[in-house]
């Protein structure tokens, strides 16, 4: 995972399709279609026990929060992508980021704005993991 870098309009719609894109992930963040949404060890720790049904209020609260997210602003989201956030999950610092990748997750995307071309990984992470 990479920080944010500036991105060039790299395909049709450029920022406002990226941003647009990325708040569906979001929105649709418990059926992301091809995109992914993953935590990582330091957040499945929060949660606790994250076999399948079990610990599935915090589960679904940590999903909630970043559905909900909307505290963009110029140092979160300078490029407007609207592709990272930062809130509190049982009283730690986490984020979210969203990172483009080609089809097959072998690189990264060269036309983040062009879903055919794109799967979109959200991953979620306490602020000391990154």
């Amino acid at each position: 995972m990479t920080k944010q870098t500036p991105q060039p309009d790299r395909a049709k719609g450029g920022t406002y399709e990226i941003a647009r894109l990325n708040d569906w992930l979001r929105d649709n963040i418990h059926a992301p279609g091809r995109n992914r949404v993953v935590m990582t060890r330091g957040v499945a720790e929060l949660i606790g026990d994250v076999s399948l049904f079990r610990n599935f209020r915090k589960r679904a609260e940590l999903l909630r929060a970043v559905r909900a997210y909307d505290g963009f602003d110029q140092s979160i989201d300078p490029h407007g992508e609207r592709d990272m956030g930062r809130f509190a999950f049982e009283g730690t610092d986490c984020y979210w980021k969203i990172d483009y990748y080609n089809a097959d997750l072998t690189a990264g995307s060269e036309y983040p704005a062009d879903p055919s071309q794109t799967t979109r990984v959200l991953m979620i992470m306490r602020v000391d993991e990154w």
